[in-house]
């Protein structure tokens, strides 16, 4: 028996989790495959939009002296970000025994691996001469080209790619024991293939003993990860002189907001996710709210390093710090400034009510919230810097595109395209941790 914060009691048993858990795997209806197909489309307009791109030019984007870091940049620190909550859930709730994660830290680790294909994009549609992109790969060539690895450009590649392999390992080797669960009650084809993805899986003692240490193992070795790559993103801009960039309080000012939007995302994901299959008895109101809990901590840390920041700007006494500041409050950008802070801040310090917390259009009014305001502190950064330099003769603004836009809407829709094929395909809830934490089963008396 468990029971909802909500005060809703449900009785679930081993073989009823694996029924209700595998709903999310049958075959999907009219709707799943209009929204299918709805994604797909706009992904195509993105890639169409890219291709023209390849074809005009660079100056499609938008992008001009001096901004030549614009949405393309933004989108991709905002998809790292997002990419980093998957980590949290999964891997630092697991090492502390958080018992609430088992429901939801699954659907978290496809937004960390999903985050991070769409995110591995955007170097390559922001590079112009995508044709001649194996130059920047350190290998011997005829041009005796090697990348700078003194570059924090370089770093990224080194940290995402790591990153990626991590996650990547982690999400599929905690999967083993479920896609088991899949392979023994599905048929033809499907079992060949999940008895191939759950490398010879039986459950034996053995098997569970080395599983727990290896688990063990890639969750603490995951987790020093979510401090690490999203430090080394922002050093693409500590680590240069532009003024509101140089700073030492990026790299966990830019992880403190990349888990802030990234549990702002999980939460959009689950809450369809519950509803469409029907399995609110496993991802309950509790687990909502719980997150919730993280995102007005998250919101305070955030806060604080806004707070930060223009303090540090102020008590240094650098005019060209000062003014850039100034400028992000009163120059062309400011609304996007004051947008940011509102929906950054203030909106989910709403989430202090219980009754806000635990109303599900509540939470999804001020979780998009949330992504529109980490997106935009990215645009404001980068933008804002860029535009307002040194010198007066070198400012200049940057105007979004319609290919620009394009691609960046197609980058949205791929990574729910993503999250929705995988619904289909994998187990989206843990079913064996689900089932680690309900009382054990009673022999009947002979």
């Amino acid at each position: 028996m468990t029971t909802d914060r909500a005060g809703m009691e449900y009785k679930l048993t081993y073989s009823d989790t694996d029924i209700d858990l595998m709903k999310t795997m049958r075959p999907a209806g009219r709707l799943y495959w209009a929204l299918l197909t709805v994604l797909f489309l706009l992904v195509m307009a993105g890639g169409w939009a890219w291709w023209m791109q390849i074809q005009t030019g660079i100056g499609l984007a938008g992008k001009n002296s001096p901004v030549g870091w614009a949405m393309y940049i933004t989108t991709f620190v905002y998809w790292v970000g997002i990419a980093h909550s998957g980590t949290l859930i999964s891997a630092i709730l697991f090492l502390v025994r958080v018992r609430w994660r088992a429901a939801v830290y699954r659907s978290a680790e496809a937004v960390t691996v999903f985050g991070l294909m769409t995110a591995g994009l955007f170097p390559f549609i922001h590079l112009g001469r995508v044709w001649v992109a194996h130059w920047i790969l350190p290998v011997p060539n005829f041009d005796g080209l090697w990348p700078n690895f003194r570059s924090p450009l370089a770093w990224d590649v080194l940290a995402i790619t790591t990153y990626m392999t991590v996650s990547s390992t982690f999400f599929l080797v905690g999967m083993l024991p479920d896609l088991a669960i899949v392979r023994d009650r599905v048929k033809g084809w499907r079992k060949k293939v999940y008895g191939f993805l759950a490398q010879g899986w039986q459950g034996t003692d053995t098997q569970w003993k080395h599983y727990t240490a290896a688990y063990v193992f890639l969750a603490a070795l995951a987790t020093p990860l979510v401090i690490s790559v999203h430090s080394i993103v922002s050093w693409d801009f500590a680590m240069s002189i532009i003024p509101g960039w140089h700073s030492t309080i990026f790299a966990p000012y830019f992880v403190a907001g990349a888990i802030h939007s990234g549990l702002a995302m999980v939460v959009l994901l689950l809450i369809p996710l519950r509803r469409s299959f029907g399995i609110e008895k496993y991802i309950t109101m509790h687990h909502l709210e719980s997150l919730a809990k993280f995102i007005v901590f998250t919101a305070l840390v955030v806060g604080f390093a806004y707070m930060v920041e223009f303090f540090a700007a102020w008590y240094g006494n650098e005019k060209y710090e000062k003014a850039i500041f100034l400028y992000r409050m009163v120059g062309e950008y400011a609304w996007a400034f004051w947008l940011l802070i509102t929906t950054n801040v203030f909106v989910p310090l709403l989430l202090w009510s219980k009754k806000i917390r635990t109303s599900i259009p509540c939470l999804v009014v001020i979780c998009i919230s949330v992504e529109i305001g980490m997106w935009l502190e990215r645009f404001v950064i980068i933008v804002t810097s860029l535009a307002h330099d040194y010198l007066p003769s070198a400012w200049g603004l940057y105007h979004p595109t319609l290919t620009d836009s394009m691609i960046v809407i197609g980058s949205f829709a791929w990574f729910f395209f993503l999250f929705m094929i995988f619904v289909k395909v994998l187990p989206a809830v843990s079913m064996w941790e689900v089932k680690e934490q309900l009382p054990p089963p009673l022999k009947e008396r002979g």
